[in-house]
């Protein structure tokens, strides 16, 4: 089992020559940090000045890691990694909208989203964020315990009707549901939110999932009460497990502000905050996990926990998800030896995209021994081709 992900041939099975090749380059590019910075400053700097430079974004770094401009453009990468068991999520990655009409065109695109989920057994799962419903500001508000306006409170009251609609149309398609996590400061409010979507369409078995970000280290304790409360109270529950996404913001934040950072002390307590999560809940009754994680480590550990707890490869309670162009050699492996697993698939239009990918490769960047893996198992491939 140790080996399982140094397979190369199956890991980039689906990637021709050239695709290949792309991916080295990419990834040598995103190693260096400077030129990380340098690039993402150029390319605001000329979509903002809208100069003509989509069609070269297309063709890199969106084509690396997002699946086309709108659902039908992502039917091809859905089937190639379809074919060879990868299942995929499709994730309308378009961020930082603030209106009205915005969040309520985001409703409408996670609804057909549903629809397209339901229609296709290679898109297990809808997902969406909570700011794409509503302002983060709001969320900040309400989870800080303050009053609000009474305009402020019609406008929340929209918040909620959208994740009802978008809730209750999952549980009727039966489509799962991924709800991601946000920064710390809005959190709380989410979370009321979500496990009250949970009471109401989880009663069966897990619909609605919500995301624990375990580089916080209250994470654990949020967990073991939800837990109490959906066995009392009688819903399962679901949970997507990341290590997160917003560090030093956080961190940022925190200091500025002058309060305790939410964030773990060390990569290392990171680490076991998360693998707690998993040992807990592969121990849960009425829970679902989806294991969303490009440690090669923390995927053993579900493996052998899943294993010990009679959990079985196929189980719909257990998936295994990374992002779509990172970790193939996980997500492809797995999937390979009969595991559930989904990559999440960003689309959108390129230029409301580029929030996402330029977080993507700071991310590459900043995390240790992340770029120097991937391009460890790309030059592995690239020779075996050759010879």
């Amino acid at each position: 089992m140790e080996k399982l992900f140094g397979n190369t041939e199956v890991a980039f099975a689906i990637k021709s020559d050239s695709e290949l090749e792309r991916a080295y380059f990419l990834f040598k590019m995103i190693q260096n940090q400077p030129l990380v910075r340098i690039g993402t400053a150029v390319t605001n700097f000329a979509l903002n000045a809208h100069l003509p430079v989509e069609r070269l974004i297309r063709s890199t770094v969106f084509d690396h890691f997002c699946g086309g401009v709108t659902e039908d453009d992502c039917i091809n990468v859905i089937e190639k990694m379809d074919a060879k068991n990868v299942h995929s999520v499709l994730d309308y990655s378009v961020e930082g909208k603030e209106s009205e009409e915005q969040f309520d065109s985001a409703l409408t695109k996670i609804l057909k989203i549903i629809d397209f989920a339901k229609e296709k057994d290679s898109v297990p799962f809808a997902v969406f964020k909570p700011t794409g419903f509503g302002r983060i500001a709001l969320y900040e508000k309400i989870g800080a315990k303050q009053s609000l306006t009474v305009k402020e409170q019609k406008e929340w009251n929209k918040v909620v009707a959208r994740f009802h609609k978008v809730c209750k149309l999952a549980h009727k398609r039966d489509v799962p549901l991924l709800i991601d996590a946000e920064e710390s400061w809005m959190q709380d409010a989410a979370d009321d939110l979500i496990e009250e979507m949970m009471s109401l369409y989880n009663q069966d078995k897990a619909i609605v999932y919500n995301t624990l970000q375990m580089y916080r280290h209250d994470r654990m304790s949020y967990l073991k009460d939800l837990y109490k409360r959906a066995q009392s109270q009688g819903f399962h529950i679901g949970m997507k497990v990341v290590r997160g996404a917003y560090m030093e913001k956080e961190r940022d934040r925190a200091k500025d502000k002058g309060y305790e950072s939410p964030i773990c002390i060390s990569k290392k307590a990171t680490d076991d905050n998360y693998n707690t999560a998993l040992k807990f809940m592969a121990k849960c009754k009425n829970a679902s996990i989806f294991v969303g994680t490009h440690n090669e480590e923390s995927s053993y550990l579900m493996l052998q926990l899943a294993d010990k707890d009679g959990i079985k490869k196929n189980d719909q309670r257990l998936w295994f998800g990374q992002l779509y162009g990172m970790s193939d050699h996980i997500s492809f492996n797995l999937a390979d030896e009969g595991y559930n697993v989904a990559k999440y698939l960003p689309f959108g239009p390129v230029r409301d995209v580029m929030p996402y990918l330029i977080r993507r490769a700071e991310e590459n960047t900043s995390v240790a021994g992340q770029t120097s893996r991937e391009l460890e198992l790309l030059k592995k491939e690239r020779k075996r081709r050759k010879l």
